[in-house]
């Protein structure tokens, strides 16, 4: 089965062309980082109109990469939550056109779950594994039973750990995007000059659970208090403390997952698994698996979508014109077959 996917979920314009759920054919992102700048953040409405600019010059770039015709896919995929409304919306609308001129079928999917499954692309893994979801808009922990079968057991109650990165990065005029503008600092810095707290307040069934409002607090309104005498206050040292205190809870929290439920291994997703100090910490964890997609499907992507996409459509899966994209996740329950095309969770 060959499968265009389709991600407009945020602000990368992507579309991507599978074949059989793990071979890409064409993987094209057109990125809004240089439109954003200025902003130091996501402007939605700007995000929303150039994807309208550039979606079908995106879609044709990946048939030509690919080397096919429309006509030679089997089904389309397309990121329908959760999201900006607007853009979700652009990608939803170029998707429901094209599989309704070519007569193809097409499916709307979960990007969370498409973020879980990217690493299938380069390496067929076994379900179970504890699953990780990373990025400027999640932090979730899971177990992940099969490509589209997941049961959360932590998530930020708060900022998610990209949204941290992005927000203490902002306040210091570090670069954007925040996250790998921190970590090129980090590199170059000591990560014991400050002692940021790891907060860890969770008990019993939310032990899972993160919180990162108050290091980025912390970081930016109290870090004075943190300061550890003798060393220098240079951006490279606060960018690498600060990294170490963030990474560190999330990779704790993995690794408590892993003991509780016996499963030894650990799939990344989402921008934060490009993270370098997040791919070095499990070095003193050999009895543990740790798989990270390439640096290519951590950000937004459509290879994931179409990846994705490919073994909801070969299960059977179908939606119809009347599906609407949703910007929130209500539930990760798997849905009956029967009642896909009305379904809204």
């Amino acid at each position: 089965m060959t499968v265009l996917g389709i991600e407009s979920s945020c602000d990368e314009c992507a579309a991507s062309i599978v074949r059989d759920g793990h071979i890409i054919l064409s993987n094209i992102v057109a990125s809004q980082i240089s439109m954003h700048e200025e902003y130091e953040g996501v402007v939605p409405e700007i995000a929303s109109r150039l994807h309208a600019e550039w979606i079908m010059e995106v879609g044709s770039r990946a048939f030509k990469e690919a080397n096919l015709e429309p006509a030679d896919i089997d089904g389309l995929a397309v990121t329908v939550k959760p999201g900006l409304a607007g853009a979700l919306l652009v990608g939803l609308s170029f998707t429901k056109a094209l599989a309704w001129s070519l007569n193809k079928p097409f499916v709307g999917v979960n990007h969370i779950l498409a973020h879980l499954y990217a690493s299938q692309l380069s390496e067929k893994l076994p379900y179970p594994f504890i699953g990780l979801v990373a990025s400027g808009g999640h932090s979730l922990i899971c177990k992940v039973d099969s490509f589209d079968d997941i049961t959360v057991l932590g998530t930020t109650i708060d900022d998610a750990i990209g949204e941290a990165f992005d927000k203490v990065a902002k306040h210091y005029n570090f670069g954007y995007p925040g996250g790998p503008a921190i970590d090129r600092l980090a590199r170059k810095g000591n990560p014991k000059a400050y002692n940021f707290p790891v907060p860890n307040l969770y008990k019993g069934e939310n032990r899972y659970n993160l919180s990162y409002s108050g290091l980025k607090t912390a970081a930016i309104h109290q870090v004075e208090q943190f300061y550890v005498d003798g060393h220098d206050k240079s951006p490279e040292n606060l960018a690498a403390s600060f990294e170490k205190a963030a990474v560190d809870l999330l990779a704790s929290k993995l690794i408590k997952a892993c003991k509780d439920t016996g499963i030894s291994t650990i799939v990344a997703g989402g921008g934060v698994a490009a993270n370098s100090y997040l791919r070095q910490c499990f070095s003193s964890q050999p009895e543990l698996k740790v798989v990270f997609p390439p640096l290519a499907l951590c950000g937004d992507n459509a290879a994931m979508v179409a990846g994705i996409g490919c073994k909801m459509l070969e299960r059977g899966d179908r939606d119809s014109l009347s599906l609407n994209a949703s910007p929130r996740v209500y539930s990760f329950k798997k849905p009956s077959l029967k009642t896909r095309t009305n379904r809204n969770n």
